[in-house]
């Protein structure tokens, strides 16, 4: 039967994380349409206006174009890692020169502030943030000061009354633009350390676990193999000389491998045993560290090992094709006892999900599995498409008659036992 490997679980927490990467760079790809129709719109409005020739606009557009692939490298860059200072001061000095075209349109003014976005995305330092931001203010201040006196000749506002306005005004402008950015690089960020803490702690669950394993065989077989190599040992040296203690000391080495073999055999059995309360505790743990939200109703009390042992491999098969097969983002598991007066009672567990992708519908090896499991106690599970983009697995197992209406207080006509202590 398949189970939920730590494999498959970093590979959907892997996808989630390539298509959160994924929408973070698009979107400041779409981003970039905010500073390139401006700046078409503005060049039109120049070449109408009869304030730039064609050799300008040939200018301006493939200056357009070098901005719009150099905030393409900042933006990858910066997301990556660290953005390279040449980058970083050719963008500067592109953005520097087409700001210049606020001469002849107001519409240019947003290409300095979408530069100053691409560039801290980059790590850097409060101060650094603060002196880009002040210094891009200043820059603007300057250049539409200017610009200001040559679009709005009959303006009476002096220079020295627009230059501050104008640089307080593109400073706080750049810092708001700044604060949006950097917010939105510190969620993907914590996206990369949330998947980094995951992987290490399934690591860690791996090593802890081996390290108990090789403990538990120490403990086991340690003391016998040590008395198995002693007695032989000892009926070698004596096998010529006194044969009957020969063969008395190897009918104590067959003892203690036979005994030594039982022991294993039975710690085997415990780790391949699947206990439900365990399995509920470990499938919400899964789910929960795959991003899906999990509910579990309260657990029935009385229910016997059989029952208990064929629920929770259901359980754990279905948490797995929650997360191989769909998209799920929450997940409820239920149980309840069920009073028949002809069939007798019988535990129904219930697993509803959403997410479903596409039309999947096919059963597979593990449900297959699954069916026998619950056969053999004379139950039935059935799996399927539950409303719109939900599947349903559900398991009915028949419980045996002591745990009937008389003895196990379940109530007549098919209604639900009171629930015991919460899983």
């Amino acid at each position: 039967m398949a189970v939920a490997t730590t494999a498959d679980i970093e590979e959907q927490a892997a996808r989630k994380l390539e298509r959160y990467r994924r929408v973070t760079y698009r979107s400041f790809m779409f981003a970039a349409a905010g500073f390139v129709l401006p700046g078409l719109y503005g060049l039109e409005d120049a070449y109408t206006n009869g304030d730039a020739g064609v050799p300008v606009i040939a200018a301006v557009i493939a200056g357009l174009c070098v901005l719009a692939w150099c905030y393409t490298r900042l933006v990858r860059e910066g997301l990556e890692g660290n953005a390279s200072r040449r980058d970083v001061v050719g963008s500067g000095v592109v953005a520097a020169a087409l700001s210049l075209m606020l001469l002849t349109s107001p519409w240019f003014s947003v290409i300095p502030v979408f530069w100053v976005s691409a560039v801290v995305l980059s790590p850097m330092g409060r101060k650094w943030i603060v002196a880009l931001c002040a210094g891009t203010g200043a820059y603007c201040g300057v250049v539409g000061t200017i610009a200001t006196g040559r679009l709005y000749p009959d303006s009476d506002a002096p220079w020295y009354v627009i230059f501050p306005v104008l640089a307080a005004l593109y400073t706080a402008i750049s810092g708001f633009v700044v604060f949006v950015n950097r917010y939105q690089r510190r969620m993907w960020e914590l996206h990369q350390e949330a998947y980094a803490a995951r992987d290490a702690l399934a690591r860690l669950a791996v090593t802890e676990e081996r390290l108990r394993f090789s403990r538990d065989l120490h403990d086991l077989l340690g003391h016998s193999l040590s008395l198995i190599a002693v007695k032989s040992e000892l009926a070698k040296r004596t096998v010529r000389d006194d044969p009957d203690r020969a063969g008395a000391e190897m009918a104590d080495v067959q003892r203690a491998a036979r005994e030594a073999l039982r022991e294993v055999r039975a710690a085997v059995r415990g780790y391949r045993a699947v206990e439900l309360d365990a399995e509920l505790a470990g499938v919400r743990a899964v789910l929960e560290a795959a991003g899906v939200h999990c509910e579990i109703g309260p657990l029935p009390d009385g229910l016997p090992p059989e029952a208990r042992s064929v629920l929770a491999w259901v359980i754990r098969e279905g948490a797995t094709n929650v997360i191989k097969h769909s998209e799920a983002r929450n997940c409820a598991i239920s149980l309840g006892v069920y009073g028949d007066a002809v069939y007798g009672d019988s535990v129904v567990l219930e697993m509803r999900n959403d997410g479903v992708r596409g039309a999947e519908t096919a059963e597979g090896s593990g449900l297959t599995g699954l069916a026998e499991r619950v056969a053999v106690l004379g139950g039935e599970i059935t799996a399927g498409r539950h409303g719109r983009d939900g599947f349903l697995l559900r398991a009915a197992v028949p419980l045996p008659p002591a745990h009937g209406p008389d003895e196990g207080g379940a109530r007549e006509g098919g209604q639900a036992l009171p629930a015991g202590r919460p899983a």
